[in-house]
C-alpha cells in the first residue's frame, strides 16, 4: 500500500502544476502526471483541487489551464489603447482583403464592446459600432471568444440566465452550449442577422500567449450582398489577422 503524500508535498505539487500551466499552456492529466512523476489519479485529484479554488480551468478539449483566480482580464493585462494599437495594421490589411467593414471587440462580463474598426468604402455598407455593447452570444466575434470557454465557465458566466435578444435563437444555456460546439468545430463564429437584421458577421478570437481570448475581430457584410462562397477566404483572412495581432501583443508583453 502506498504511503499518502504529506500536505506540504501536495501543496508543492499543486504549485508545480500552476507553474507548468503558466509556462507550457494547457496540459492534460497525462502530461501533469509525467511532469510530477505521480499516478494519473493523483494528478487528476490535484488539478480538480486547483479548479475548485479557481486556480485552474478546463478548456473544451478537457485540458487544464490557468483559472480565473490567476488570469488577468484583458483590461488589466492589455489596455484598450494597447489592443487598438496592436490590431490597427492587421485591421487595415483585413479591410483591404475582404472589402467590408471590420471591427475589433472585447468581452466585458457577458457582453462584447466594440473598441475599434475600419468601415467599408462601399456605398452599401455596415456602419461601425465603436463604443456599443451587446450580448456576446449574438455577435460572431463574441461567439468566437465564448467558444474558448469551457462549459463550466459558460455556466458561471451565465449563472443569471441568458438575456433575451429579439433576433437570436439562443435562449438557454443548452442552446448556447450547442452553438459553442459548432463554433469550436468550425474554428470561427458567425451570425446570420442574429445581431441585427440585414447584417451577416464572421469572427475569430484573438488570444494571448497562454491561449486565452483577449479580443475578437469580425467582418460585417450587408446580407443582401453576402455570398456564402466567400466564407472560406474571409475566415482565412480573419485568422491571419488574428495571428498577427496575437504576435504584436506578445511582443508588447515581452517589452514590458
Amino acid at each position: 500500500m502506498s504511503i499518502p503524500s504529506s500536505p506540504i508535498e501536495s501543496v508543492d505539487r499543486a504549485l508545480l502544476l500552476i507553474l507548468l500551466m503558466k509556462e507550457s499552456g494547457p496540459i492534460s492529466v497525462k502530461s501533469a502526471s509525467e511532469h510530477l512523476g505521480v499516478a494519473p489519479s493523483t494528478a487528476h485529484r490535484l488539478l480538480n483541487a486547483l479548479m475548485h479554488r479557481g486556480f485552474a480551468a478546463q478548456d473544451h478539449e478537457r485540458r487544464y489551464r490557468l483559472g480565473p483566480a490567476l488570469v488577468e482580464r484583458h483590461s488589466e493585462r492589455y489596455t484598450l489603447q494597447a489592443l487598438r494599437q496592436s490590431a490597427r495594421s492587421a485591421l487595415m490589411v483585413l479591410s483591404q482583403e475582404v472589402g467590408e467593414t471590420v471591427q475589433l471587440m472585447v468581452l466585458t462580463e457577458c457582453n462584447i464592446q466594440f473598441i475599434d474598426g475600419i468601415e467599408s468604402t462601399k456605398t452599401l455598407r455596415v456602419g461601425m459600432r465603436v463604443g456599443d455593447k451587446m450580448p456576446a452570444f449574438v455577435s460572431a466575434g463574441g461567439k468566437a471568444i465564448l467558444a474558448l470557454f469551457s462549459n463550466a465557465e459558460l455556466e458561471d458566466l451565465y449563472r443569471q440566465g441568458i438575456p433575451a435578444w429579439p433576433t437570436s435563437s439562443i435562449d438557454s444555456l443548452k442552446t448556447l452550449k450547442r452553438e459553442m460546439t459548432k463554433v469550436r468545430l468550425a474554428e470561427f463564429g458567425s451570425n446570420f442577422e442574429e445581431m441585427e437584421e440585414g447584417v451577416v458577421g464572421l469572427g475569430v478570437a484573438v488570444t494571448d500567449p497562454d491561449g486565452r481570448p483577449v479580443a475578437a475581430i469580425t467582418t460585417a457584410t450587408p446580407s443582401i450582398r453576402f455570398d456564402r462562397n466567400n466564407i472560406p477566404s474571409h475566415v482565412v483572412a480573419l485568422q491571419t489577422a488574428a495571428a498577427a495581432i496575437s504576435e504584436e501583443l506578445q511582443e508588447l508583453q515581452q517589452a514590458q
